[in-house]
C-alpha cells in the first residue's frame, strides 16, 4: 500500500479530467488494494469481439476502464457486478454494463449517447410492475460513474478491515470528526482522512474502510452504533 495519497486533494481533478480519474483509480488501488499491474484489464481483443458481437462502438471511457481494471473484481465486484465484455447488453434503449448484486438494478448508457467519448449513465429498478420501469439518469459522466464503483466497492471489500453501521447512522456527526470529499455517486456522502474512508448511503447507513485493525477499533469509538462487526 502506498503511504502518500491524498484523496482530498486528488479526487477534484479525478472527477473533471479522464486521464486524471485513470492516475486516481490507480493510486487509490494502491493505497487501499493492491497496486494495478499488467494484466487487471480485459485485452483489446476482448474489447472488440464484444463490439463485433453488439453491433456497436463502446465509448473511450468505457474501453477504458475495461483496459485498465476490468479483471480487478476486487474493485469492481465485490457487491454490484461490472458485467465482462462478453456480458454486455442491450435492454430497452441502453447498454447494460453493471448490476446490483441481487439482480434489483442495473446501470447502463442510452444508445443514443454512445457516440460520447464520456457519455451519461442511467439506472433502471427491477420492479415487479415492468410497465413502471424507466432508465432514470445516474451520474453525468460514465468516468464518474467508474470512480465512484471503485470506491464504493473498496468499502464493501470483505478481506479488508471493513464494517457496516445501520441503526442511528441518521444522527451520526461525521462533519466534526473527518473532512467530507466531493459528492460522489448519487445519494451518497464521503468522508475520508489518510487510514479511513466512509461511504454513508442515502442518510442511513455507513460503510466504512480503514488501513488497520487498531484504526477500525477508533472509528467505532468516535462513531457509536451496533457496528455489525464491532
Amino acid at each position: 500500500m502506498t503511504e502518500t495519497f491524498d484523496i482530498h486533494t486528488r479526487l477534484p481533478a479525478a472527477l473533471s479530467h479522464r486521464g486524471e480519474a485513470w492516475r486516481f483509480v490507480a493510486d487509490f488501488a494502491a493505497h487501499w488494494q493492491q497496486p494495478l499491474r499488467p494484466g487487471d484489464g480485459f485485452a483489446v481483443a476482448d474489447i472488440e469481439a464484444a463490439e463485433r458481437r453488439l453491433g456497436l462502438d463502446l465509448p473511450a471511457a468505457l474501453r477504458e476502464t475495461y483496459l485498465l481494471l476490468g479483471r480487478r473484481t476486487d474493485l469492481t465486484s465485490n457487491h454490484d457486478t461490472l458485467l465482462e465484455p462478453d456480458e454486455l447488453h442491450v435492454f430497452d434503449g441502453a447498454l447494460v454494463y453493471r448490476t446490483e448484486n441481487q439482480g434489483a438494478a442495473s446501470w447502463g448508457i442510452l444508445l443514443a449517447e454512445l457516440g460520447d467519448g464520456d457519455p451519461g449513465t442511467v439506472v433502471r429498478a427491477d420492479l415487479a410492475d415492468k410497465s413502471q420501469e424507466r432508465w432514470e439518469a445516474w451520474e453525468s459522466s460514465l468516468m464518474t460513474a467508474c470512480v465512484e464503483m471503485v470506491m464504493s466497492e473498496t468499502v464493501l471489500f470483505s478481506g479488508g478491515f471493513t464494517d457496516f453501521l445501520e441503526e442511528g447512522a441518521e444522527e451520526t456527526q461525521l462533519d466534526g470528526l473527518f473532512p467530507e470529499l466531493p459528492r460522489v455517486g448519487r445519494d451518497m456522502r464521503w468522508f475520508a482522512d489518510a487510514d479511513v474512508l466512509i461511504r454513508e448511503l442515502d442518510g442511513f447507513c455507513l460503510h466504512a474502510r480503514v488501513r488497520t485493525e487498531e484504526g477500525l477499533e477508533q472509528l467505532r469509538e468516535a462513531v457509536p452504533g451496533d457496528w455489525l462487526e464491532g
